[in-house]
């Protein structure tokens, strides 16, 4: 039997998803228990609710750090979630850009540059977040539901207040 996602070793490279309870955050493991990761001034294990906070950042800093420490009491799985849409590039390549990173502040936007983007630009060479994908699914499909709504209660309102004028001038 295949060992779990959770019992996997990282190997240098791979995508750390890690559950923070609400949304993932998400590292590169490069080696001997290390992770990089784009980490905004609120990201941090046991942040909790403060975490939200880093929807206000617009810059984050880029971190190396132990695997253990990044993830505290949470729980992570290894996640290449795009190996089978992108060839990964070379553990060389990736290695190299993400510590010629570590220290800098780059910049950082929820919807266009988090941590997620981060990671699969290292990887891939292609930012994606599957989280914000996610989030302006759920919104579309949530405003296309409120809009089918209030079109049906516009129609419906139309539709009585019709009735209500044939009514007055019958009377």
């Amino acid at each position: 039997m295949a060992p779990s996602k959770l019992e996997q070793k990282p190997e240098p490279g791979d995508l750390i998803e890690i559950f923070r309870g609400g949304y993932q955050h998400w590292a590169i493991y490069v080696g001997e228990g290390y992770v990089i990761h784009l980490a905004p001034p609120s990201e941090y294990a046991g942040a909790g609710p403060n975490s939200i906070m880093s929807v206000m950042c617009d810059q984050a800093l880029v971190k190396k750090e132990l695997l253990s420490d990044v993830v505290g009491n949470d729980r992570y799985e290894i996640n290449n979630m795009r190996d089978d849409k992108y060839e990964p590039r070379s553990i060389p390549v990736i290695l190299k850009e993400a510590h010629s990173l570590v220290g800098k502040k780059l910049p950082y936007c929820v919807a266009r540059a988090n941590c997620e983007h981060f990671v699969t630009e290292l990887r891939y060479g292609k930012a994606e977040s599957r989280q914000v994908r996610r989030v302006v699914q759920v919104g579309a499909v949530v405003g296309f539901a409120t809009t089918i709504v209030l079109g049906a209660a516009a129609l419906y309102s139309s539709i009585t207040n019709s009735r209500d004028k044939e009514k007055k001038s019958t009377e």
